[in-house]
């Protein structure tokens, strides 16, 4: 098979993935998250010149608030490039000390053990369903300063250290055919993510940081770190990895916030 033709079909897979996908999220979504999204964002009026709607009810209301979010993850999905890397920087722009985040105060991170920590994979997998941080750490490390961008308007710079994600579902024998990669985390927040950006190069399943162990401010025992995506994606604590088709949601996603969460 020539390079072109392999570039062609894997091309058309993610197509495919991102088609299907968009699909789950048009029938899953919920309206009232999408109506607290569309009222952060836009006065009534535009929304009606926008979605063509008479909001004059709140079902039209909500109508058109899901057409303008399906739009998003449509358009936000096909802008996704596989091959894209995001920016990287240099130690000296490092943000020090790093903002810590999360929907509860910095005293309430959870506290998670290291020796009797067990990673739990579930779903679409064949081979290895349970693994320990000393597996985990065995494995090729990889690291990367790239920039955390919240969508509560501010941006950091850090270093994560870790296994590159897309060579552990390998070796976990998921199905990389699959939809979704959904995570479950010690703090019971929990997200989901496409395929396609579980696979990118730069999508790790973060040990350290700036060298060291990471911290349980920063999501120990382990944190997935995407830089194609904003902060909400970039789950903490992570204790279990489920590989399915069946669209899974997530903590913010079904409160209102937009699917895909990048580009």
């Amino acid at each position: 098979m020539t390079l072109r033709s392999k570039n062609k079909k894997s091309g058309q897979l993610l197509t495919s993935h991102a088609a299907s996908i968009i699909k789950d999220a048009n029938r899953e979504l919920k309206s009232p998250a999408r109506r607290l999204l569309g009222q952060r964002i836009l006065s009534l009026g535009g929304l009606a010149l926008l979605s063509g709607c008479d909001l004059t009810s709140e079902k039209s209301v909500n109508t058109m608030l899901r057409r303008i979010s399906f739009f998003n993850d449509d358009v936000q999905a096909l802008l996704f490039d596989p091959n894209k890397m995001a920016p990287t920087y240099p130690e000296s722009m490092i943000t020090r000390p790093f903002p810590f985040n999360a929907y509860y105060d910095i005293d309430d991170v959870p506290e998670v053990d290291a020796g009797t920590y067990r990673l739990q994979l579930s779903g679409l997998v064949k081979g290895k369903r349970v693994w320990t941080l000393d597996e985990l750490r065995a494995m090729p490390q990889e690291s990367q300063i790239t920039r955390h961008i919240c969508i509560e308007g501010w941006s950091a710079i850090g270093h994560w250290g870790g296994v590159r994600f897309a060579e552990f579902l390998k070796r976990a024998g998921a199905d990389l055919t699959a939809k979704y990669v959904a995570l479950h985390c010690a703090d019971n927040y929990w997200t989901s993510i496409d395929m396609p950006t579980a696979l990118h190069a730069q999508t790790l399943l973060t040990l350290t940081y700036d060298g060291d162990v990471l911290p349980p401010k920063y999501g120990f025992p382990m944190k997935l770190r995407m830089p194609t995506k904003l902060g909400y994606k970039n789950p903490k604590h992570i204790v279990a990895i489920s590989i399915t088709n069946d669209y899974p949601g997530g903590y913010w996603e079904n409160q209102g916030y937009n699917w895909f969460g990048g580009s």
